[in-house]
């Protein structure tokens, strides 16, 4: 079994009734032949790593600009889920998350997260909760 090595950027995505659908721009000279000969709906097993801007794999758990973080996490399904489950919010949307932090926080914006320092270590605490939930609910 050979498999396939590429870089592909995120482009688009979009749900329909079976599922995600990502939509990756791959280069011409980076695209697998084998990929390019199987048919349309071919199966394949995916593992992907986001790669930060030196070149190495970006790990979320890390993550220590509150900034980015606060953006990730409210943008982020199992967040959502997470939220619900510990009753803090009722409906599961990306605005009522981002209202729901933004209370929790006591911040206007997400930028103001530079600079207040009490925010942020709450904002990593709540990650650090989130973070558990994950691997307990995985």
């Amino acid at each position: 079994m050979k498999s396939s090595n590429f870089e592909g950027v995120k482009v688009a995505m979009k749900q329909d009734r079976s599922g995600y659908i990502l939509t990756l721009s791959i280069h011409p000279d980076e695209v697998p032949e084998e990929i390019l000969r199987d048919f349309v709906g071919a199966r394949y097993q995916v593992v992907m790593v986001r790669i930060g801007e030196d070149e190495m794999p970006f790990n979320r758990n890390n993550l220590r600009n509150p900034v980015q973080l606060a953006g990730i996490l409210c943008k982020d399904p199992m967040f959502c889920n997470f939220l619900v489950e510990m009753g803090e919010i009722q409906e599961e949307s990306e605005d009522v998350v981002v209202k729901w932090l933004r209370a929790k926080l006591g911040v206007l914006s997400r930028s103001e997260l530079k600079d207040n320092r009490e925010a942020a270590q709450q904002l990593f605490e709540i990650n650090e909760a989130f973070t558990e939930w994950k691997h307990l609910n995985a």
